[in-house]
């Protein structure tokens, strides 16, 4: 089922609106979630609706909250999310250093706080809109990935997103999480039915699991086993991933003061954390040199001889443009699953649920 972005957005703020979220905030998250669904990111877009609606029942998430800039100088500035959702505090902060990055090279500014803020990679984008570097970094609230040489977890996904401004071709965009695959990719998984690729998680005696469901009850509600660190075992790297997770946290996490989450005990607040750098390119050589050096890299890398003469060699950001362009015309995909799971969210929070296949 394909459903327009335009009925998705106006889903998501009728239902933030009706848990208690201003209007303004609700439209600037909603943009967000749209956003990141018309990139192709199904596992950070509309499908956290759910995830959110628990959280505010169990009264984890603060809709009433708005975010506010609590410490401030010319190069940095940390935003406090007051215990609300993570999207309207990380427009500001991401918009606050792209200020002070205009106006004096560099913008560094923190969130502290905080919940979920959806796709990292969206907010280091809104940097090279601008002309800018953007680097984000995040926490997560969910203890799911050991750390290499051990099969309990106590790291959160903890993403890193770059992004970097081009001329001819799309944005460079790296947006990964430091674990083999995110939890709410996981999640996706399960909504469609599908087996995990062998590697993603794994279970108490670190064997991989692939039955998606089983994986995700695992991740959710069991104290051993989980996503495997970036490179899944030692012999390919895993260690590097493991340590890209606890550098996020630190520059996500720490220096705000955010809460690790193996730390926090299960009545304690979120507490996840966000790091928000944008750079201007032209504080280092001439206006536009940047750019026309980044356009040759990606060519030269787009002309590289592929394997498959039918697939030829993307560079991060492709797979997003492409999801863009299809998704803005012909609508969002989602499995039959979801869109039960939203209209119910819908449903239970008064308002109506106009979810339906794109002429």
């Amino acid at each position: 089922m394909r459903v327009s972005a335009d009925v998705v957005r106006e889903l998501v703020v009728d239902v933030l609106v009706a848990w208690g979220m201003d209007q303004d905030l609700a439209e600037t998250t909603a943009e967000v979630v749209v956003g990141t669904d018309l990139a192709g990111i199904d596992s950070h877009g509309v499908s956290m609706l759910m995830t959110y609606e628990q959280f505010r029942a169990q009264g984890r998430l603060d809709l009433r909250a708005r975010p506010t800039v609590v410490r401030e100088d010319a190069a940095s500035a940390l935003v406090d999310a007051h215990g609300g959702l993570g999207h309207p505090a990380s427009e500001q902060a991401m918009r606050l250093a792209i200020d002070k990055a205009s106006a004096g090279t560099v913008g560094v500014v923190s969130v502290v706080n905080s919940h979920h803020f959806g796709a990292a990679g969206h907010y280091a984008e809104m940097a090279a809109r601008r002309g800018l570097i953007g680097l984000v970094t995040s926490s997560a609230n969910l203890p799911a990935s050991p750390p290499t040489g051990s099969v309990v977890p106590v790291l959160a996904t903890n993403p890193i997103a770059f992004a970097a401004p081009a001329r001819r071709n799309p944005h460079f965009l790296l947006d990964i999480a430091t674990t083999t695959a995110a939890v709410n990719k996981v999640k996706v998984y399960d909504f469609q039915g599908r087996p995990l690729p062998e590697g993603w998680v794994v279970d108490a005696d670190a064997r991989p699991v692939t039955d998606s469901h089983r994986a995700l009850n695992i991740l959710r509600h069991e104290d051993v086993g989980g996503l495997t660190p970036l490179g899944g075992t030692p012999e390919l790297g895993s260690h590097k991933g493991y340590g890209l997770s606890v550098m996020a946290h630190v520059l996500a996490a720490t220096l705000c003061g955010g809460a690790f989450p193996a730390s926090r005990a299960p009545e304690d607040p979120h507490n996840i954390g966000h790091f928000f750098l944008a750079l201007d390119p032209s504080g280092f050589r001439p206006p536009g040199e940047f750019e026309d050096d980044l356009d040759d890299a990606i060519d030269h890398l787009h002309a590289t001889p592929p394997l498959n003469p039918d697939e030829p060699v993307l560079v991060a950001g492709d797979p997003q443009a492409a999801a863009r362009e299809d998704r803005s015309r012909n609508g969002i995909p989602m499995p039959d699953s979801l869109v039960e799971q939203l209209r119910g969210v819908a449903e239970r929070a008064g308002v109506t649920s106009a979810l339906q296949e794109v002429p």
